[in-house]
């Protein structure tokens, strides 16, 4: 593929960077991809069997019927998540590194996006296609817990974790989740480098306990790494694929995972607008394809097609984005610490999103706003 050029191909996966950043962390996903395929108007410039036309055979949406999705109305709900899949490691169970929620309130002209902690400690149900009996623990587990496929112990799948984890996600907030999706780190990677990076305001210096400043990883030894470190030092920086995900990645700098839930919004923010500087808010494509130039570095699961959701959400102002930051803190002490729990200014927000107030009780704790 080639990265220097806008080939429709490198479009689809700056589409799928806008609809799946998300998650990696990305992810605003759904909300920006109806930004970029809004007009459904079909590119005349190129001539029929040219790589930038739809394949041959393709019928195109007539232009004066309902869009995909028309029936569409809200409230909607989107699981995103980030996975550390360890492809190097034969049977590595996937473990939800990253879990983000898009919540759209019925209407569909506000969205918010807020991350749930990877420790957090949480209610996971019972599950029996994975022999799972239930119990209380880390919300990262869920993926893991679930994916286990009895009697392929090294054959575990990501859509089952997702779906226990979806039932996790869903019992704690009280939100139905719509759909989802799922990005591996590689996807995450391979995204941002086809985008040509993206640039990023650093809010604080973070050291990287995973890289070093060539971008190769740092020697692990018991108890950790060891080696010279990639460091993001604070202001405006511009960061390639492998130096996005890993800044975004980092939770052992101070303020902990929170600080890294801050960053991934960030980022997140950041690559939208990189998306829409990049000149494609006129460029729609088929979602479609968007999902199948990622291949198996994606897991999008719903019961309507992403392309419905996407058009359905093309209604969402850029403005009215809110990314929304929840505190919480550490439970247990030193050696007998368990996880995370959210204060209750922050569980308070998820029950005020459920209530249709969400807009006021930012108002009143307006330090949950994340800055970008």
């Amino acid at each position: 593929m080639v990265l220097g050029s806008m080939a429709p191909r490198r479009r689809w996966l700056l589409l799928g960077l806008a609809a799946l950043a998300v998650v990696a962390l990305v992810a605003a996903g759904a909300v920006v991809v109806t930004r970029l395929t809004g007009d459904n108007t079909p590119d005349r410039s190129a001539p029929a069997g040219s790589p930038s036309a739809p394949p041959a055979g393709t019928p195109s949406p007539s232009p004066t019927g309902p869009p995909p999705g028309a029936n569409i109305t809200g409230p909607l709900n989107l699981l995103l998540v980030g996975v550390d899949t360890r492809v190097s490691v034969p049977g590595w169970e996937p473990h939800a590194d990253s879990v983000l929620v898009l919540h759209v309130p019925k209407g569909l002209g506000r969205a918010y996006l807020f991350s749930l902690p990877r420790d957090l400690l949480v209610d996971i149900p019972a599950f029996p296609k994975a022999d799972y009996a239930g119990g209380k623990t880390k919300l990262t587990h869920a993926m893991s817990f679930g994916s286990r496929v009895p009697g392929k112990p090294k054959q575990p799948s990501t859509a089952q974790g997702y779906e226990l984890l979806r039932s996790t996600v869903s019992g704690y907030t009280g939100l139905r989740i719509d759909a989802g999706a799922v990005l591996t780190f590689t996807g995450f990677d391979r995204l941002v480098n086809a985008l040509g990076g993206v640039d990023i305001y650093v809010d604080q210096r973070v050291a990287s306990l995973h890289r070093r400043p060539d971008g190769k990883y740092r020697e692990s030894v018991p108890g950790g790494y060891t080696g010279p470190q990639m460091v993001y030092e604070k202001g405006d920086r511009h960061l390639n694929g492998w130096q996005a995900l890993d800044y975004a990645r980092q939770r052992y700098i101070t303020g902990g995972d929170y600080a890294r839930q801050r960053h991934q919004q960030q980022l997140i923010r950041a690559l939208t607008r990189k998306i829409l500087d990049e000149g494609l808010a006129r460029q729609p494509e088929r979602v479609d394809q968007v999902v199948a130039a990622l291949g198996d570095t994606l897991l999008y699961v719903g019961g309507r097609r992403i392309v419905d959701l996407a058009y359905a959400l093309g209604g969402v102002p850029e403005n009215r984005f809110v990314l929304v930051g929840l505190p919480g803190s550490g439970v247990g002490k030193g050696s007998a610490y368990r996880g995370e729990q959210l204060t209750s200014v922050g569980k308070k927000f998820i029950t005020e999103l459920r209530a249709g107030r969400a807009d006021a009780y930012l108002s009143a704790h307006p330090t949950l706003r994340v800055k970008t």
